[in-house]
């Protein structure tokens, strides 16, 4: 990212779990697993995306329980992946910009875990400008949405017993 302007939507939320039940949750997403919130948008927006000549969500992922650097996961491509506690995928889909999703574990030490997400677009002249706008209240639904569901999903492996 050379500079400009950066627009950025950023959740953050205690989960009751562990770290590794969290990252779990996270390292499982997209593909068949989807992406823990409203299906339906996610696939209207991956065939918007597959009628602008974007990949959609057609792509899945390489493996269901394992994500490394390099790998498709459905639009995304991991970017970076720091084991256990970051991962970040860049966007491929068509858009008047470049966009990422972070997401971030933390422990408190307190038997909690601090999960992270973030939604960064650089956008690309006033069409980018528009676009994130456009979309950005649905970001507050989804994004929400994606983050109190993956804590829900962590807590509820955290509460199965060990086999």
């Amino acid at each position: 990212w050379a500079g400009g302007d950066l627009y950025v939507d950023e959740r953050q939320c205690e989960v009751h779990a562990p770290p590794q039940d969290v990252w779990r949750v996270i390292e499982e997403i997209g593909g068949d697993n989807g992406w823990y919130s409203f299906p339906l948008a996610w696939r209207v927006r991956g065939a918007l995306d597959r009628m602008s000549g974007g990949p959609g969500l057609r792509r899945g992922r390489r493996d269901p329980r394992d994500l490394v650097v390099g790998d498709v996961l459905d639009w995304w491509r991991v970017e970076e992946a720091d084991d256990g506690r970051f991962l970040r995928l860049r966007a491929e889909m068509r858009l008047p910009g470049l966009a990422w999703l972070e997401l971030e574990v933390g422990s408190t030490g307190g038997g909690t875990t601090t999960f992270r997400q973030r939604a960064l677009f650089h956008p690309r002249g006033f069409l980018g400008h528009a676009y994130w706008w456009a979309v950005w209240p649905f970001h507050g639904v989804v994004f929400e949405s994606m983050q109190r569901n993956i804590a829900r999903a962590a807590e509820a492996r955290a509460a199965e017993p060990d086999p």
